[in-house]
């Protein structure tokens, strides 16, 4: 995909979203016309901009593993109070972004280059998947488990994904089981299995 169609892109998707999201806003109301952080006197434009997301119209070189880029009020302060976020998701060959859920917001995913298999996990059990194409658009209910994986072990995918709050959050399901001080007796009795196979599975995941 040339330089120039990724822009054009990025214009449409970023236009399409914050009109979306705005009218599906779930954070609470603010009071005012933005938020400004305590500490700063003054602000100008520079404050209403975000430069993160350049590095991907810069043919920078592809990473190795799935990696986030995060637009959240963490990385951009202005979106406090304003019920909107990004994250761009690079998807090497063959790689995944594992189960995971956004307990504050709903994820709107659309596809600029490669191909996707999606999918998610209602309250019921029932899982509903879909095989994404450039241009095509996902739909993640909030709270619900969901995944994102690039079955193509040679062509890298790129996909943009907004949310209906400026900090959405992420549980991943494999780190917060594995990754963290959970008995191993616990997890055991859960999945059915023995302790030994339990701590094989936490030392993949330490860190």
């Amino acid at each position: 995909m040339s330089s120039t169609t990724l822009k054009v892109l990025f214009t449409l998707i970023i236009s399409a979203f914050a009109t979306v999201k705005i009218t599906m806003a779930g954070d609470p109301n603010i009071l005012t016309d933005f938020v400004v952080p305590q500490g700063l006197s003054s602000i100008d434009g520079s404050f209403f901009t975000h430069t993160g997301f350049r590095a991907l119209l810069l043919g920078n070189p592809q990473p190795k593993a799935f990696k986030v880029t995060k637009a959240s009020m963490v990385e951009f302060p202005a979106l406090n109070g304003q019920s909107v976020s990004y994250a761009a998701l690079q998807f090497p060959g063959g790689s995944v972004n594992p189960p995971h859920t956004h307990p504050r917001s709903a994820e709107l995913l659309l596809v600029g280059q490669g191909s996707l298999q999606v999918g998610f996990v209602d309250t019921t059990n029932k899982l509903y998947t879909q095989k994404l194409q450039e241009g095509d658009m996902f739909i993640f209910p909030k709270g619900l488990v969901h995944f994102q994986y690039n079955a193509d072990p040679k062509k890298a995918a790129l996909a943009i994904s907004a949310f209906g709050s400026a900090n959405a959050g992420t549980v991943s399901i494999p780190g917060t089981l594995f990754n963290t001080s959970i008995d191993d007796n616990v997890l055991a009795l859960a999945f059915k299995t023995k302790v030994a196979t339990i701590q094989t599975l936490k030392k993949s995941f330490a860190y």
